[in-house]
């Protein structure tokens, strides 16, 4: 049987010969980090400087990102980092609907490999995927459970870079992943929904590793 590392590559390597999958001129930029991670970070879609390199999140908002991580005590090699849109759109614009519906069965297949404990959506069209229903700037920074696992969406490194506002909002969030991993966690399901909202409990165990 194939380990989580072969089975991603396997993935690579059929999407890249999917010749059904919409910016075929652009590079393909599949995903990188510890495939065993409890913690997989998803955003839109590459930029220039991610299609220069075919890696997720190096230019400016990758930056923060990496800084974000860093301030948690961990290292970007501890975690899984990728898009639901595997290639950069033209000019950096949106991806479309239909960009998106063409990847995301590849995106469903690859968390299905890593099976994280915890995905944390960055930014609107990231937490769409996982939480339709949901808006960014009601939701960022609370946590869901859906289908196993806990989402708990983010606001964009890049928004973030534009307001300071945003970027506070953030950092407060990104300060609460280690607490979420620990466990420190009551469902509540709120009303009207078929997701569950968790909240802080007093009880603090020990907290989980990332492995």
């Amino acid at each position: 049987m194939l380990n989580k590392l072969e089975q991603l590559r396997a993935l690579e390597v059929e999407i890249r010969a999917d010749v059904s999958l919409p910016l075929a001129e652009a590079n393909l930029v599949f995903g990188e980090g510890n495939p065993e991670t409890q913690v997989l970070f998803v955003g839109e879609a590459p930029g220039f400087h991610e299609d220069q390199l075919g890696r997720p999140f190096v230019g400016r908002a990758g930056k923060l990102l990496d800084q974000l991580i860093a301030e948690l005590g961990w290292r970007r090699e501890m975690v899984y980092i990728t898009n639901i849109v595997k290639r950069r759109p033209p000019e950096n614009r949106d991806p479309l609907p239909t960009e998106i519906s063409a990847y995301q069965p590849y995106l469903v297949r690859q968390i299905a490999i890593i099976n994280p404990s915890l995905v944390a959506p960055l930014g609107r069209f990231a937490m769409n995927h996982f939480l339709p229903f949901a808006k960014i700037s009601r939701d960022q920074g609370k946590i869901f459970r859906s289908e196993g696992r806990l989402i708990y969406p983010l606001y964009h490194p890049a928004a973030a870079l534009r307001a300071t506002a945003v970027l506070d909002e953030l950092k407060r969030a990104f300060a609460r992943l280690p607490e979420i991993l620990a466990g420190r966690l009551t469902p509540t399901p709120p009303a009207n929904s078929s997701l569950t909202t968790v909240v802080p409990k007093k009880e603090s165990p020990a907290q989980s590793s990332l492995f």
